[in-house]
Protein backbone atom coordinates (compact mmCIF):
# COMPACT_ATOMS: atom_id res chain seq x y z
CA UNK A 1 0.00 0.00 0.00
CA UNK A 2 2.32 2.19 0.98
CA UNK A 3 4.64 2.13 -2.61
CA UNK A 4 0.94 2.28 -4.42
CA UNK A 5 0.70 5.27 -2.75
CA UNK A 6 4.04 6.69 -3.43
CA UNK A 7 3.55 5.80 -7.54
CA UNK A 8 0.24 8.35 -6.93
CA UNK A 9 2.36 10.56 -5.62
CA UNK A 10 4.75 9.92 -8.21
CA UNK A 11 2.14 10.08 -11.23
CA UNK A 12 0.95 13.38 -9.88
CA UNK A 13 3.99 15.13 -8.96
CA UNK A 14 5.15 14.64 -12.67
CA UNK A 15 1.90 15.97 -14.39
CA UNK A 16 1.80 18.83 -11.80
CA UNK A 17 5.83 19.85 -12.84
CA UNK A 18 5.37 19.27 -16.91
CA UNK A 19 1.43 20.42 -16.64
CA UNK A 20 0.44 17.81 -19.21
CA UNK A 21 -2.85 18.22 -18.09
CA UNK A 22 -4.77 21.18 -16.65
CA UNK A 23 -3.60 21.35 -12.72
CA UNK A 24 -7.23 20.97 -11.31
CA UNK A 25 -7.90 18.00 -13.27
CA UNK A 26 -4.56 16.16 -11.78
CA UNK A 27 -5.72 17.20 -8.27
CA UNK A 28 -8.49 15.12 -8.85
CA UNK A 29 -6.45 11.45 -9.67
CA UNK A 30 -7.17 10.44 -5.73
CA UNK A 31 -10.67 10.10 -5.84
CA UNK A 32 -10.25 7.67 -9.25
CA UNK A 33 -7.09 5.98 -7.92
CA UNK A 34 -6.93 5.90 -4.15
CA UNK A 35 -10.63 3.70 -4.03
CA UNK A 36 -8.88 1.38 -7.43
CA UNK A 37 -6.12 0.56 -5.14
CA UNK A 38 -7.82 -0.11 -1.66
CA UNK A 39 -6.02 2.76 -0.24
CA UNK A 40 -9.16 5.08 1.13
CA UNK A 41 -13.02 4.36 -0.08
CA UNK A 42 -14.27 6.73 -2.44
CA UNK A 43 -16.52 8.82 0.33
CA UNK A 44 -13.75 9.38 2.18
CA UNK A 45 -11.44 10.48 -0.59
CA UNK A 46 -14.25 12.99 -1.79
CA UNK A 47 -14.72 14.57 1.89
CA UNK A 48 -11.19 15.43 1.45
CA UNK A 49 -12.32 17.96 -1.27
CA UNK A 50 -13.87 20.44 0.68
CA UNK A 51 -12.28 21.69 3.95
CA UNK A 52 -12.86 24.70 6.06
CA UNK A 53 -9.67 25.71 4.32
CA UNK A 54 -11.20 25.77 1.01
CA UNK A 55 -14.61 27.76 2.61
CA UNK A 56 -11.42 30.01 3.80
CA UNK A 57 -9.88 30.24 0.14
CA UNK A 58 -13.40 31.09 -1.18
CA UNK A 59 -14.67 34.26 1.43
CA UNK A 60 -11.15 35.36 0.71
CA UNK A 61 -11.69 35.46 -2.79
CA UNK A 62 -15.39 36.32 -2.80
CA UNK A 63 -14.46 39.62 -0.99
CA UNK A 64 -11.83 39.99 -3.36
CA UNK A 65 -13.78 40.22 -6.19
CA UNK A 66 -16.03 42.80 -4.51
CA UNK A 67 -13.27 44.90 -4.15
CA UNK A 68 -12.28 44.68 -7.98
CA UNK A 69 -15.38 45.16 -9.10
CA UNK A 70 -16.38 48.58 -7.62
CA UNK A 71 -12.70 49.97 -8.93
CA UNK A 72 -11.85 50.58 -4.79
CA UNK A 73 -8.03 48.83 -5.29
CA UNK A 74 -7.88 51.46 -7.85
CA UNK A 75 -8.81 54.27 -5.57
CA UNK A 76 -6.07 52.98 -2.79
CA UNK A 77 -3.37 52.72 -5.60
CA UNK A 78 -3.60 55.85 -6.96
CA UNK A 79 -4.53 57.90 -3.73
CA UNK A 80 -0.52 56.17 -2.15
CA UNK A 81 1.09 57.34 -5.78
CA UNK A 82 -0.14 60.69 -4.89
CA UNK A 83 1.41 60.59 -1.18
CA UNK A 84 4.88 59.05 -2.55
CA UNK A 85 5.26 61.29 -5.39
CA UNK A 86 7.46 60.28 -8.62
CA UNK A 87 11.11 60.82 -7.63
CA UNK A 88 12.66 57.28 -9.19
CA UNK A 89 13.27 56.16 -5.61
CA UNK A 90 10.37 57.18 -4.01
CA UNK A 91 7.73 55.82 -7.33
CA UNK A 92 9.03 52.82 -6.61
CA UNK A 93 8.56 52.61 -3.16
CA UNK A 94 4.89 54.13 -3.93
CA UNK A 95 4.45 51.20 -6.20
CA UNK A 96 5.89 48.38 -4.19
CA UNK A 97 3.81 49.35 -1.36
CA UNK A 98 1.03 49.94 -2.67
CA UNK A 99 1.17 45.91 -5.01
CA UNK A 100 2.63 44.58 -1.70
CA UNK A 101 -0.84 45.51 0.66
CA UNK A 102 -3.43 44.72 -2.25
CA UNK A 103 -1.82 41.66 -3.09
CA UNK A 104 -2.20 40.89 0.96
CA UNK A 105 -5.74 40.91 0.49
CA UNK A 106 -6.97 40.46 -3.56
CA UNK A 107 -5.22 38.32 -5.77
CA UNK A 108 -1.44 38.69 -6.82
CA UNK A 109 -2.50 38.32 -10.33
CA UNK A 110 -5.49 40.74 -10.25
CA UNK A 111 -3.50 43.10 -8.36
CA UNK A 112 -0.26 42.80 -11.02
CA UNK A 113 -3.00 43.05 -13.82
CA UNK A 114 -4.12 46.08 -12.13
CA UNK A 115 -1.10 48.19 -11.26
CA UNK A 116 1.34 47.64 -14.32
CA UNK A 117 -0.94 49.97 -16.89
CA UNK A 118 -0.74 52.56 -14.22
CA UNK A 119 2.94 52.43 -14.13
CA UNK A 120 3.00 52.45 -17.74
CA UNK A 121 0.98 55.89 -18.04
CA UNK A 122 3.39 57.05 -15.14
CA UNK A 123 6.84 56.48 -16.82
CA UNK A 124 5.23 57.20 -20.88
CA UNK A 125 4.61 60.75 -19.03
CA UNK A 126 8.13 61.20 -17.42
CA UNK A 127 9.79 60.07 -20.81
CA UNK A 128 7.54 62.32 -22.83
CA UNK A 129 8.38 65.50 -20.40
CA UNK A 130 12.04 63.99 -20.14
CA UNK A 131 12.86 64.24 -24.18
CA UNK A 132 10.33 67.41 -24.67
CA UNK A 133 12.65 69.09 -22.13
CA UNK A 134 15.99 67.94 -23.35
CA UNK A 135 15.06 69.23 -27.18
CA UNK A 136 13.85 72.41 -25.73
CA UNK A 137 17.56 73.02 -23.75
CA UNK A 138 19.71 71.39 -27.15
CA UNK A 139 17.56 74.11 -29.19
CA UNK A 140 18.87 77.27 -26.82
CA UNK A 141 22.00 75.72 -26.55
CA UNK A 142 22.65 75.65 -30.72
CA UNK A 143 21.49 79.30 -30.60
CA UNK A 144 24.47 80.22 -28.36
CA UNK A 145 27.11 77.90 -30.21
CA UNK A 146 26.16 80.07 -33.57
CA UNK A 147 26.64 83.28 -31.82
CA UNK A 148 29.30 82.92 -30.02
CA UNK A 149 31.25 81.21 -33.41
CA UNK A 150 29.76 84.47 -35.27
CA UNK A 151 31.29 86.83 -32.68
CA UNK A 152 35.07 84.94 -33.02
CA UNK A 153 35.14 84.97 -36.56
CA UNK A 154 34.77 88.82 -36.59
CA UNK A 155 37.50 89.19 -34.98
CA UNK A 156 40.36 87.99 -38.00
CA UNK A 157 43.48 88.47 -36.01
CA UNK A 158 43.06 86.15 -33.30
CA UNK A 159 41.52 83.93 -35.63
CA UNK A 160 44.51 81.40 -34.95
CA UNK A 161 44.08 81.38 -31.16
CA UNK A 162 40.39 80.42 -31.71
CA UNK A 163 41.24 77.58 -34.34
CA UNK A 164 44.05 76.22 -31.26
CA UNK A 165 40.91 76.84 -28.62
CA UNK A 166 38.66 74.66 -31.17
CA UNK A 167 41.54 71.80 -31.46
CA UNK A 168 41.57 71.35 -28.02
CA UNK A 169 38.13 71.94 -26.41
CA UNK A 170 36.33 69.56 -28.91
CA UNK A 171 38.99 67.22 -29.16
CA UNK A 172 37.73 66.55 -33.18
CA UNK A 173 40.76 67.84 -34.96
CA UNK A 174 43.33 65.04 -34.37
CA UNK A 175 43.12 64.43 -38.21
CA UNK A 176 46.32 66.31 -39.16
CA UNK A 177 44.63 69.38 -41.17
CA UNK A 178 47.12 72.34 -41.32
CA UNK A 179 46.25 75.14 -39.54
CA UNK A 180 46.14 77.80 -42.55
CA UNK A 181 43.47 75.51 -44.39
CA UNK A 182 40.82 76.13 -41.59
CA UNK A 183 38.58 79.05 -41.94
CA UNK A 184 36.22 80.36 -39.78
CA UNK A 185 33.69 79.05 -41.42
CA UNK A 186 35.04 75.22 -41.40
CA UNK A 187 34.93 75.44 -37.87
CA UNK A 188 32.06 76.65 -37.07
CA UNK A 189 30.32 73.69 -39.04
CA UNK A 190 32.63 71.24 -37.22
CA UNK A 191 31.50 72.98 -33.51
CA UNK A 192 27.79 72.46 -34.84
CA UNK A 193 28.44 68.76 -36.07
CA UNK A 194 29.71 67.96 -32.32
CA UNK A 195 26.59 69.69 -31.05
CA UNK A 196 25.09 67.21 -33.15
CA UNK A 197 27.00 64.21 -31.86
CA UNK A 198 26.31 65.56 -28.49
CA UNK A 199 22.72 65.51 -28.86
CA UNK A 200 22.60 62.24 -30.40
CA UNK A 201 24.76 60.78 -27.34
CA UNK A 202 22.20 62.41 -24.53
CA UNK A 203 19.55 61.14 -26.54
CA UNK A 204 20.85 57.64 -26.14
CA UNK A 205 21.89 57.88 -22.42
CA UNK A 206 18.21 58.98 -21.66
CA UNK A 207 16.39 55.73 -23.70
CA UNK A 208 18.69 53.67 -21.53
CA UNK A 209 18.23 55.50 -18.47
CA UNK A 210 14.43 55.29 -19.13
CA UNK A 211 14.48 51.59 -20.73
CA UNK A 212 16.28 50.57 -17.19
CA UNK A 213 13.55 52.65 -15.11
CA UNK A 214 10.50 50.77 -16.86
CA UNK A 215 12.55 47.40 -16.08
CA UNK A 216 13.10 48.04 -12.68
CA UNK A 217 9.23 49.26 -12.58
CA UNK A 218 8.14 46.09 -13.97
CA UNK A 219 9.80 44.22 -11.85
CA UNK A 220 9.03 45.57 -9.09
CA UNK A 221 5.46 45.44 -9.43
CA UNK A 222 5.62 41.52 -10.00
CA UNK A 223 7.71 40.89 -7.35
CA UNK A 224 5.73 42.85 -4.58
CA UNK A 225 2.79 41.04 -5.90
CA UNK A 226 4.50 38.09 -4.84
CA UNK A 227 6.24 39.21 -1.55
CA UNK A 228 3.34 41.02 -0.40
CA UNK A 229 0.95 37.49 -0.85
CA UNK A 230 2.62 36.36 1.71
CA UNK A 231 1.87 38.70 4.62
CA UNK A 232 -1.75 37.10 5.05
CA UNK A 233 -3.19 33.98 5.67
CA UNK A 234 -5.50 34.38 2.36
CA UNK A 235 -2.73 36.12 0.02
CA UNK A 236 -1.38 33.25 -1.18
CA UNK A 237 -2.63 29.93 -1.83
CA UNK A 238 0.19 27.84 -0.25
CA UNK A 239 -0.29 29.53 3.21
CA UNK A 240 -3.67 28.19 3.06
CA UNK A 241 -2.52 24.67 1.96
CA UNK A 242 -0.31 25.06 4.96
CA UNK A 243 -3.04 25.44 7.28
CA UNK A 244 -5.30 23.13 5.53
CA UNK A 245 -1.86 19.83 6.19
CA UNK A 246 -1.54 20.96 9.67
CA UNK A 247 -5.18 20.92 10.67
CA UNK A 248 -5.25 17.55 8.51
CA UNK A 249 -1.95 15.84 10.00
CA UNK A 250 -2.62 17.14 13.28
CA UNK A 251 -5.84 17.08 14.15
CA UNK A 252 -5.26 18.00 17.74
CA UNK A 253 -3.27 21.70 16.82
CA UNK A 254 -5.45 24.06 18.91
CA UNK A 255 -5.59 25.83 16.19
CA UNK A 256 -2.05 26.92 15.90
CA UNK A 257 -2.21 28.57 12.96
CA UNK A 258 -5.25 31.24 12.34
CA UNK A 259 -4.73 34.88 10.77
CA UNK A 260 -3.57 36.19 13.51
CA UNK A 261 -0.69 34.30 14.46
CA UNK A 262 0.36 34.06 10.69
CA UNK A 263 0.18 37.62 10.17
CA UNK A 264 2.44 38.43 13.23
CA UNK A 265 4.62 35.81 12.05
CA UNK A 266 4.70 36.63 8.55
CA UNK A 267 4.04 40.21 8.22
CA UNK A 268 7.35 41.31 9.62
CA UNK A 269 9.41 38.53 6.94
CA UNK A 270 7.47 40.45 4.36
CA UNK A 271 8.67 43.90 5.52
CA UNK A 272 12.08 42.84 5.20
CA UNK A 273 12.04 41.30 2.10
CA UNK A 274 10.23 44.23 0.74
CA UNK A 275 12.97 46.74 2.08
CA UNK A 276 15.98 44.12 0.60
CA UNK A 277 14.22 43.63 -2.43
CA UNK A 278 13.57 48.02 -3.12
CA UNK A 279 17.56 48.49 -2.40
CA UNK A 280 18.02 45.52 -4.78
CA UNK A 281 16.11 46.99 -7.32
CA UNK A 282 17.90 50.44 -7.06
CA UNK A 283 21.09 49.53 -7.36
CA UNK A 284 20.46 47.40 -10.56
CA UNK A 285 18.44 49.52 -12.41
CA UNK A 286 18.63 53.17 -10.74
CA UNK A 287 22.77 53.39 -10.31
CA UNK A 288 24.35 53.75 -7.28
CA UNK A 289 23.60 57.46 -6.63
CA UNK A 290 20.89 57.55 -3.94
CA UNK A 291 20.90 61.23 -3.84
CA UNK A 292 19.87 61.66 -7.31
CA UNK A 293 17.76 58.68 -7.13
CA UNK A 294 15.76 60.56 -4.46
CA UNK A 295 15.78 63.60 -6.23
CA UNK A 296 17.53 65.65 -3.57
CA UNK A 297 19.84 67.43 -6.61
CA UNK A 298 17.14 67.85 -8.97
CA UNK A 299 17.32 71.19 -11.32
CA UNK A 300 14.33 72.93 -12.03
CA UNK A 301 13.62 71.65 -15.39
CA UNK A 302 13.82 67.52 -13.62
CA UNK A 303 11.03 69.23 -11.47
CA UNK A 304 9.18 70.12 -13.81
CA UNK A 305 9.12 66.62 -15.11
CA UNK A 306 8.33 65.52 -12.07
CA UNK A 307 5.13 67.41 -11.93
CA UNK A 308 4.04 66.36 -15.04
CA UNK A 309 4.18 62.82 -14.35
CA UNK A 310 2.23 63.67 -10.95
CA UNK A 311 -0.56 65.39 -12.75
CA UNK A 312 -1.23 62.40 -14.62
CA UNK A 313 -2.06 59.94 -11.52
CA UNK A 314 -4.03 63.31 -9.93
CA UNK A 315 -5.83 63.37 -13.70
CA UNK A 316 -6.80 59.03 -13.24
CA UNK A 317 -7.40 60.09 -9.79
CA UNK A 318 -10.30 62.43 -10.46
CA UNK A 319 -11.78 60.54 -13.08
CA UNK A 320 -12.81 57.71 -10.40
CA UNK A 321 -14.94 60.91 -9.06
CA UNK A 322 -15.88 60.94 -5.48
CA UNK A 323 -16.38 57.48 -3.91
CA UNK A 324 -19.82 55.98 -4.52
CA UNK A 325 -22.02 54.54 -1.57
CA UNK A 326 -21.05 50.45 -3.04
CA UNK A 327 -17.59 51.74 -2.72
CA UNK A 328 -18.26 52.65 0.95
CA UNK A 329 -19.82 49.75 1.90
CA UNK A 330 -17.32 47.20 0.01
CA UNK A 331 -14.69 49.23 2.31
CA UNK A 332 -16.63 48.82 5.57
CA UNK A 333 -17.36 45.42 4.98
CA UNK A 334 -13.62 44.89 4.20
CA UNK A 335 -12.51 46.63 7.51
CA UNK A 336 -15.03 44.89 9.49
CA UNK A 337 -13.68 40.96 7.98
CA UNK A 338 -10.16 42.17 8.88
CA UNK A 339 -11.20 43.23 12.56
CA UNK A 340 -13.22 40.15 13.18
CA UNK A 341 -10.16 37.84 11.88
CA UNK A 342 -7.89 39.60 13.91
CA UNK A 343 -10.20 39.92 17.51
CA UNK A 344 -11.24 35.98 16.85
CA UNK A 345 -8.37 34.57 18.60
CA UNK A 346 -5.52 37.32 19.08
CA UNK A 347 -3.34 34.73 21.25
CA UNK A 348 -2.71 37.05 24.42
CA UNK A 349 -6.52 37.74 25.24
CA UNK A 350 -9.43 35.92 24.89
CA UNK A 351 -11.00 36.24 21.43
CA UNK A 352 -14.67 36.77 20.62
CA UNK A 353 -15.74 33.17 19.18
CA UNK A 354 -13.81 31.90 22.49
CA UNK A 355 -16.62 33.95 24.55
CA UNK A 356 -19.33 33.52 22.52
CA UNK A 357 -19.85 30.25 20.81
CA UNK A 358 -16.97 28.01 22.12
CA UNK A 359 -18.28 24.84 24.35
CA UNK A 360 -16.25 22.52 26.47
CA UNK A 361 -12.96 23.20 24.50
CA UNK A 362 -13.96 22.85 21.48
CA UNK A 363 -13.65 26.00 18.54
CA UNK A 364 -17.24 26.08 16.81
CA UNK A 365 -16.38 28.95 14.70
CA UNK A 366 -12.56 29.48 12.42
CA UNK A 367 -11.40 32.05 10.19
CA UNK A 368 -13.49 30.70 7.33
CA UNK A 369 -16.95 31.31 9.09
CA UNK A 370 -16.32 34.82 9.33
CA UNK A 371 -15.33 35.01 5.58
CA UNK A 372 -18.25 33.40 4.26
CA UNK A 373 -20.28 35.48 6.65
CA UNK A 374 -19.34 38.73 4.90
CA UNK A 375 -19.40 37.06 1.70
CA UNK A 376 -23.00 36.67 2.51
CA UNK A 377 -23.54 40.21 3.50
CA UNK A 378 -22.31 41.13 -0.18
CA UNK A 379 -24.80 39.71 -1.46
CA UNK A 380 -27.26 41.23 0.68
CA UNK A 381 -26.63 44.52 0.90
CA UNK A 382 -27.67 47.07 -2.20
CA UNK A 383 -25.01 48.84 -3.81
CA UNK A 384 -27.02 52.17 -3.95
CA UNK A 385 -29.75 53.94 -1.62
CA UNK A 386 -32.66 53.20 -3.91
CA UNK A 387 -34.33 56.83 -3.20
CA UNK A 388 -31.65 58.59 -5.33
CA UNK A 389 -32.67 57.59 -8.35
CA UNK A 390 -35.88 55.70 -8.32
CA UNK A 391 -37.02 54.26 -11.77
CA UNK A 392 -40.26 54.48 -11.31
CA UNK A 393 -42.82 53.71 -14.34
CA UNK A 394 -46.26 54.55 -13.96
CA UNK A 395 -48.33 51.68 -14.38
CA UNK A 396 -51.64 53.07 -14.41
CA UNK A 397 -51.71 54.95 -11.50
CA UNK A 398 -48.68 52.67 -9.65
CA UNK A 399 -45.06 53.84 -9.59
CA UNK A 400 -43.06 50.91 -9.70
CA UNK A 401 -39.82 50.90 -7.55
CA UNK A 402 -36.77 48.74 -8.70
CA UNK A 403 -34.26 47.57 -6.08
CA UNK A 404 -30.77 48.13 -7.16
CA UNK A 405 -28.99 45.07 -7.64
CA UNK A 406 -26.64 44.02 -4.32
CA UNK A 407 -22.78 44.90 -3.94
CA UNK A 408 -22.08 41.16 -5.82
CA UNK A 409 -23.90 39.31 -8.17
CA UNK A 410 -23.40 35.33 -9.06
CA UNK A 411 -22.37 36.40 -12.74
CA UNK A 412 -19.41 38.33 -11.93
CA UNK A 413 -18.41 35.67 -9.09
CA UNK A 414 -18.55 32.93 -12.41
CA UNK A 415 -16.45 35.35 -14.09
CA UNK A 416 -13.79 36.08 -11.97
CA UNK A 417 -13.60 33.23 -9.71
CA UNK A 418 -10.87 30.46 -10.12
CA UNK A 419 -12.29 27.32 -9.21
CA UNK A 420 -9.28 25.24 -10.22
CA UNK A 421 -7.72 25.73 -6.90
CA UNK A 422 -10.65 24.54 -4.72
CA UNK A 423 -9.55 21.58 -6.40
CA UNK A 424 -6.20 22.02 -6.03
CA UNK A 425 -6.13 22.60 -2.36
CA UNK A 426 -9.03 19.35 -2.21
CA UNK A 427 -6.67 17.08 -4.01
CA UNK A 428 -3.36 17.92 -1.60
CA UNK A 429 -5.55 17.52 1.22
CA UNK A 430 -6.76 14.09 -0.13
CA UNK A 431 -3.02 12.92 -0.93
CA UNK A 432 -2.30 13.74 2.90
CA UNK A 433 -4.81 11.82 4.21
CA UNK A 434 -3.93 8.84 1.75
CA UNK A 435 -0.34 9.09 2.75
CA UNK A 436 -1.28 8.73 6.12
CA UNK A 437 -3.85 5.76 5.81
CA UNK A 438 -1.13 4.19 3.89
CA UNK A 439 1.22 4.40 5.75
CA UNK A 440 3.87 6.28 3.57
CA UNK A 441 4.33 8.66 5.65
CA UNK A 442 5.39 6.81 8.76
CA UNK A 443 7.71 4.47 6.22
CA UNK A 444 9.35 7.95 4.54
CA UNK A 445 9.88 9.38 8.80
CA UNK A 446 11.54 6.30 9.40
CA UNK A 447 13.70 6.23 6.41
CA UNK A 448 15.03 10.00 7.24
CA UNK A 449 15.88 9.64 11.06
CA UNK A 450 19.66 9.92 10.39
CA UNK A 451 18.48 13.63 9.82
CA UNK A 452 18.90 13.65 13.33
CA UNK A 453 22.71 14.80 13.43
CA UNK A 454 22.73 17.82 11.08
CA UNK A 455 21.36 20.68 13.06
CA UNK A 456 18.16 21.72 13.13
CA UNK A 457 18.52 25.71 11.41
CA UNK A 458 20.92 23.91 8.51
CA UNK A 459 17.98 21.69 7.69
CA UNK A 460 15.68 24.31 7.42
CA UNK A 461 17.63 26.39 4.93
CA UNK A 462 18.62 23.61 2.48
CA UNK A 463 14.79 22.45 2.68
CA UNK A 464 13.99 26.46 1.47
CA UNK A 465 16.89 26.82 -1.05
CA UNK A 466 15.11 23.49 -2.29
CA UNK A 467 11.88 24.55 -2.13
CA UNK A 468 12.76 28.03 -3.90
CA UNK A 469 14.30 25.88 -6.41
CA UNK A 470 11.46 23.79 -7.25
CA UNK A 471 8.89 26.74 -7.06
CA UNK A 472 10.34 28.35 -10.14
CA UNK A 473 9.70 25.62 -12.58
CA UNK A 474 6.10 23.88 -10.88
CA UNK A 475 3.25 25.97 -9.22
CA UNK A 476 3.61 27.24 -5.78
CA UNK A 477 0.56 25.28 -4.72
CA UNK A 478 1.69 21.89 -6.56
CA UNK A 479 4.70 22.30 -4.55
CA UNK A 480 3.93 22.99 -1.28
CA UNK A 481 1.21 20.08 -1.54
CA UNK A 482 3.96 17.82 -2.38
CA UNK A 483 6.26 18.94 0.30
CA UNK A 484 4.48 19.71 3.12
CA UNK A 485 3.35 16.47 3.92
CA UNK A 486 7.13 14.66 4.08
CA UNK A 487 8.45 17.23 5.47
CA UNK A 488 5.92 16.66 8.73
CA UNK A 489 6.53 13.40 8.84
CA UNK A 490 10.48 14.05 8.44
CA UNK A 491 10.01 16.09 11.32
CA UNK A 492 8.15 13.70 13.66
CA UNK A 493 10.50 11.16 12.95
CA UNK A 494 13.63 13.69 14.32
CA UNK A 495 11.95 14.70 16.83
CA UNK A 496 11.67 18.86 15.51
CA UNK A 497 9.07 20.69 16.20
CA UNK A 498 7.22 20.08 12.60
CA UNK A 499 5.84 23.95 12.16
CA UNK A 500 10.18 24.41 12.50
CA UNK A 501 10.44 23.14 8.27
CA UNK A 502 6.30 23.59 7.31
CA UNK A 503 6.57 27.90 7.59
CA UNK A 504 9.57 28.32 6.36
CA UNK A 505 9.12 25.71 3.28
CA UNK A 506 5.67 27.70 3.20
CA UNK A 507 7.32 30.97 2.50
CA UNK A 508 9.93 29.72 -0.13
CA UNK A 509 7.10 28.79 -2.45
CA UNK A 510 5.80 31.94 -2.26
CA UNK A 511 9.76 32.95 -3.59
CA UNK A 512 9.12 32.54 -7.60
CA UNK A 513 11.17 35.47 -8.80
CA UNK A 514 13.79 34.11 -11.35
CA UNK A 515 11.44 32.92 -14.62
CA UNK A 516 8.09 34.60 -16.60
CA UNK A 517 6.68 31.00 -16.21
CA UNK A 518 6.82 30.41 -12.30
CA UNK A 519 4.06 32.62 -11.37
CA UNK A 520 1.10 34.79 -13.18
CA UNK A 521 2.63 38.20 -12.45
CA UNK A 522 5.76 37.24 -13.89
CA UNK A 523 3.83 36.16 -16.87
CA UNK A 524 1.73 39.39 -17.36
CA UNK A 525 4.56 42.00 -16.28
CA UNK A 526 6.75 40.07 -19.03
CA UNK A 527 4.26 40.31 -21.54
CA UNK A 528 4.19 43.90 -21.85
CA UNK A 529 7.94 43.16 -23.43
CA UNK A 530 10.19 45.31 -22.00
CA UNK A 531 11.90 42.49 -20.11
CA UNK A 532 14.03 39.65 -21.57
CA UNK A 533 14.24 36.37 -19.41
CA UNK A 534 17.99 36.99 -18.24
CA UNK A 535 16.43 40.44 -16.61
CA UNK A 536 14.39 38.76 -14.72
CA UNK A 537 16.63 35.67 -13.57
CA UNK A 538 19.71 37.81 -12.43
CA UNK A 539 17.65 39.83 -10.52
CA UNK A 540 15.72 37.02 -9.30
CA UNK A 541 18.38 34.93 -8.45
CA UNK A 542 19.78 37.58 -5.93
CA UNK A 543 16.45 38.04 -4.72
CA UNK A 544 15.62 34.49 -3.97
CA UNK A 545 18.95 34.08 -2.06
CA UNK A 546 18.02 37.17 -0.01
CA UNK A 547 14.58 35.37 0.36
CA UNK A 548 15.79 32.53 1.60
CA UNK A 549 18.39 33.77 4.18
CA UNK A 550 15.24 36.34 5.16
CA UNK A 551 13.01 33.26 6.06
CA UNK A 552 15.98 31.63 8.04
CA UNK A 553 16.34 34.58 10.31
CA UNK A 554 12.46 34.84 11.10
CA UNK A 555 12.38 31.46 11.68
CA UNK A 556 14.83 31.60 14.43
CA UNK A 557 14.08 34.97 15.98
CA UNK A 558 10.71 36.12 16.28
CA UNK A 559 8.64 33.11 14.85
CA UNK A 560 10.64 30.88 18.15
CA UNK A 561 9.19 32.54 19.91
CA UNK A 562 5.65 33.03 18.52
CA UNK A 563 5.24 28.93 17.52
CA UNK A 564 7.12 27.39 20.73
CA UNK A 565 9.42 25.88 18.00
CA UNK A 566 12.13 24.67 20.09
CA UNK A 567 10.06 22.51 22.01
CA UNK A 568 8.55 19.26 20.90
CA UNK A 569 5.24 19.79 20.58
CA UNK A 570 2.77 17.08 22.42
CA UNK A 571 -0.18 17.37 19.29
CA UNK A 572 2.77 16.64 16.72
CA UNK A 573 3.70 13.37 18.67
CA UNK A 574 1.38 10.80 17.35
CA UNK A 575 4.09 7.87 17.28
CA UNK A 576 5.13 8.45 20.78
CA UNK A 577 8.67 7.73 20.42
CA UNK A 578 9.46 11.87 20.87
Amino acid sequence: QEAQCGYVIIVMALFWCTEALPLAVTALFPVLLFPLMNIMDSTTVCREYLKDTNMLFIGGLLMAIAIENWQLHKRVALRVLLITGVRPALLLMGFMVVTAFLSMWISNTATTAMMVPIAQAVLEQLHKSETESSTAGQASEKINTAFELQEESTKPDSSKETEEKGEWVMGVFHLGIMEDDLMPSSLSLHHVLTVEEDRKRNGNLQEEKHKKLCKGMSLCICYSASIGGIATLTGTTPNLVLQGQVDELFPNNGNIINFASWFSFAFPTMIVLLVLTWIWLQILYLGFNFQNNFGCAASASAKAKEQRAYDIIKEESKKLGSMKFAEIAVLILFILLILLWFTRDPGFIQGWAAALFDKKDTSYVTDATVAIFISILLFIIPSDIANNDRDEQQTGNKSKIRAPPALLDWKVVHQKMPWNIVFLLGGGFALAKGSEESGLSSWIGSKLTPLQQIPHPAIALLLCLLIATFTECTSNVATTTLFLPILASMAEAICLNPLYVMLPCTLSASLAFMLPVATPPNAIVFSYGQLKVIDMAKTGFVLNILGVLTITLAINTWASSLFQLETFPSWANRTGLC
